[in-house]
């Protein structure tokens, strides 16, 4: 007893001695330096990439600057005029600014104007539309009169002046995309913007929150969202305008704002071969592996010609090697259990492939249209034969979890998200378990110019924009995340593969295992309530039940209960990453 004793102490020490800066929620992460504030608000400085953008190939449409959306030119702006601010409220209590676009192009018009929190560099754009079409009835058209959705006069906060927010009431046949701010209570003039005609919106819905009179959103006051299509995916039509939505009460369907449609669909606006390989020269990750990481991605070929088997259901006995490209393995189909791949059967290699092999790795890219055509998404697949096991934190103690966690096969990934009219990187998505999160530019680390840094977490392989711990739970219990930067790193864009853009049709050979279905790995073959069991003797009393909670609530694939399935068989191989 006394021996266990002494290594519960001793834990508990080294947990003490670590100092846990980087515990954070599982959805927030800690600046590398907490310690000091800027005196300047951030939102009084302009974010900007590292280097400047490059000049792409030429080709169709592609950064060209103007998109047709079929009848209406858009333009996308970052230029603005700041029109009024608060500065209490909103997230970190900081206010949120205001603005209008400026510098517009010659006979093109406002759509609505732009906000953002102040707790962040100021980033952002907003479309602005040309009437284009030919039809009787324009694409464009002044509004007949204005609404004042809400105005600052009786807010007793800190704020430059008042703030008055407008709805246009839009033509019979037409519909707004925006507001307009003013600092006066006299209605805005009409011809200060345009509504667009109605089979040129699309539905949309509220987004991340920008700003309310408290630091959090209030379902029964003001609030101020993003608003983004309803419908997204490779195939929606539906454009971010880029304004915003005020509104005063819950959610209310429909918006009283639209979004934009794509109602031409063609590939024009999207990158050709030789503007994708820029891209990826441009802006591709780095991806750094914690510094006591054992289990390395390599290549999916490395992993079928060091031992890679396919097995049957009903065939357990008789594994298939997998051939080098992978061939041999079942296409298409469904994801039915009657196919799973698996590590070496001899122990010595088993061992061996579980650690992977760093410098045969490489990144596999899927090239897909987002937001009516108006993004491209660069996805950026990597593989790790093995995904090792989870370790736990519960209060001052690390637990690791035996074999809860493990599983053969783990996929992972971060898209780029690029403009199509300009080429300029707009946010990275970090695919983080079974969820994942957008992080815009301006809130990423670069490296090398604009090539922005992930972390890839240890053993569980979730990316991340930050170094440190998160922590997948709540209440000091959950399961631990490390990140850390090291001398291993994947640089994904000096070794890739294009493996899918199907806007560009015959111009990609897809790779025969990338239309495998099936699961990379075989169903768990241990009892985790065991797994469980073995933890909690360990555990006081009343941190028993609270770190059974935790694990039962773990999604699949952290628990490591079966092998996950490859990149074409994910909802956002079609569809929006959240």
């Amino acid at each position: 007893m006394s021996i266990f004793i002494g290594l519960i102490c001793a834990a508990i020490l080294s947990e003490i001695v670590a100092v846990e800066l980087h515990q954070v929620l599982p959805t927030e992460q800690i600046p590398a330096d907490v310690s000091k504030k800027s005196k300047i608000p951030p939102i009084e400085t302009t974010f900007k990439l590292p280097s400047p953008i490059p000049s792409w190939p030429p080709g169709d449409g592609f950064a060209s600057g103007i998109i047709d959306l079929g009848g209406l030119q858009v333009s996308q702006i970052s230029s603005f005029n700041k029109v009024w601010a608060t500065h209490e409220g909103g997230p970190d209590n900081l206010g949120a600014t205001f603005f209008e676009p400026s510098k517009i192009p010659q006979g093109f018009f406002m759509l609505g104007c732009y906000s953002q929190p102040n707790n962040k560099a100021l980033f952002g754009w907003v479309l602005v539309g040309k009437d284009d079409s030919s039809t009787n009835n324009g694409a464009l058209k002044e509004p007949v009169e204005y609404t004042l959705v809400w105005s600052s006069e009786s807010l007793k906060i800190k704020q430059d002046g008042n703030g008055y927010v407008w709805l246009p009431t839009a033509p019979d046949g037409y519909k707004a995309v925006g507001h307009v701010v003013t600092t006066t209570p006299e209605k805005p003039s009409l011809d200060r913007i345009r509504c667009v005609r109605s089979d040129l919106t699309d539905q949309g819905e509220t987004d991340s929150w920008i700003w309310g009179p408290g630091q959090t959103s209030n379902a029964n006051g003001f609030n101020v969202y993003n608003v983004r299509p309803s419908n997204r995916g490779t195939q929606a039509q539906g454009v971010i305008v880029g304004t915003f939505l005020a509104q005063i009460g819950g959610n209310s369907s429909p918006l009283s704002i639209t979004c934009l449609k794509n109602t031409k669909p063609n590939s024009s606006s999207l990158p050709n071969l030789s503007q994708i390989e820029a891209l990826v020269q441009a802006y591709s990750p780095f991806v750094y592996l914690h510094p006591d990481e054992e289990y390395h991605p390599s290549s999916v070929y490395w992993f079928f010609t060091n031992g890679g088997l396919l097995y049957k259901k009903g065939e357990e006995t008789k594994p298939v090697p997998i051939n080098t490209t992978g061939s041999n393995l079942p296409q298409g189909g469904s994801n039915d259990g009657a196919y799973w791949l698996d590590l070496p059967v001899d122990k010595a290699n088993k061992e061996r492939v579980k650690k992977g092999d760093l410098q045969s790795s490489q990144a596999y890219l899927h090239i897909k249209p987002m937001l009516g055509a108006t993004f491209t998404d660069i996805a950026i697949w990597i593989f790790y034969p093995f995904n090792g096991p989870a370790r736990a934190k519960v209060e001052f103690l690390n637990i690791p979890l035996g074999k809860i966690g493990e599983h053969v096969g783990d996929w992972e990934h971060v898209t780029l998200r690029v403009s199509n009219f300009n080429g300029e990187l707009w946010r990275v998505y970090f695919s983080e378990h079974s969820s994942g999160a957008w992080v815009d530019a301006s809130g990423l680390e670069f490296q090398n110019g604009n090539k922005p840094v992930a972390y890839s977490s240890l053993h569980g392989h979730a990316f991340y924009p930050k170094p440190g711990l998160v922590l997948q739970g709540n209440g000091g219990i959950g399961i631990r995340n490390d990140t850390a930067k090291s001398s291993m790193v994947v640089d994904t864009g000096a070794k890739f593969e294009l493996v899918a853009a199907e806007y560009l049709a015959s111009a990609i050979n897809e790779p025969a295992w990338l239309n495998y279905f099936r699961k990379w790995g075989p169903k768990i073959d241990y009892s985790i309530n065991d797994e469980i069991k073995k933890i909690e003797k360990i555990l006081p009393g009343k941190l028993k039940k609270a770190f059974e909670d935790l694990v039962n609530g773990l999604p699949a694939e952290v628990l490591g209960e079966e092998g996950p399935t490859g990149p074409k068989v994910k909802n956002n191989w079609n569809g929006d990453e959240v």
